[in-house]
Formats: C-alpha cells, structure tokens, sequence
C-alpha cells in the first residue's frame, strides 16, 4: 500500500504498552519529504524536506524494546520543527537508516551541501578529497 501512494514507510504512533497503533498520528516517508499527519476532529499535517534534515537520533526506552518500538528524533533546518520526532514506531532502525541516506542524497541532488573542511595537519582538501598541495 505504501509504495502505491508513492510513499515508502507509514506509520503509526503507538502505544509503547503493546505497541498497538490506537492514536491518531501518522508518519509518511517519501524519497523527498517526512509528513506527520495528526488529530481526530483537527487534523494537523506537518511536511519537512529530506534535505532539511541535518543529523538522525533514535532512543529506545525499556519499554519499547520489550515491545519493539522506537523513536527517531530528526534535527533539522526546518521553521516549524527543529526537532522532528518519530514517536514509538516499529522498524524505528530502518527508518533512521533511511532518513539519513535519503537526506544526504536529496542535498547532493539540489545541491545544497555544505560541509566544512577542518584538517588536523593543516592539509586542506577540496570536494573530491584530494589535496591542494
């Protein structure tokens, strides 16, 4: 169902008791953008673009290791959501592993690396890794 909707990962935020997927909120992944749709009466949905995200966390409590949950914490350079939180979903590792390779493609597609070049040895490298010297 995923793949039809042009999504590779949708979850649901769960209880960590059980992990049974009683709320009302839901991850969407695509290649380019995480969307987090909440709410019952107001539904609230959320976008942030893969290439916004600068760094991934998961944190798995007791709990939802017995029950197989996680959540991945997602820092990024996005106005509404500094900290974009995954909560209590399953495949939790996968899911980071995904966000961190697909963040790091959607900068290298739009072009929108910046990274900075600090050498113990004072050797400075450009892009391709290869030295000025």
């Amino acid at each position: 169902m995923a793949e039809q909707m042009g999504y590779t990962f949708i979850e649901r935020k769960r209880w960590v008791f059980l992990g049974l997927p009683w709320t009302f909120t839901k991850y969407s992944l695509k290649e380019d953008m995480i969307n987090v749709k909440q709410g019952f009466l107001k539904i609230t949905e959320d976008d942030c673009y893969m290439y916004k995200v600068n760094d991934v966390k998961l944190e798995t409590s007791f709990m939802e290791r017995i029950f197989g949950l996680g959540t991945v914490v997602c820092y990024t350079g996005d106005v509404t959501d500094k900290h974009l939180e995954l909560r209590h979903i399953k495949n939790a590792r996968v899911i980071k592993d995904y966000i961190l390779e697909q963040s790091e493609a959607q900068r290298i597609k739009r072009r929108t690396i910046a990274t900075q070049n600090i050498s113990h040895d004072g050797v400075d490298f450009d892009a391709d890794g290869l030295s000025d010297t």
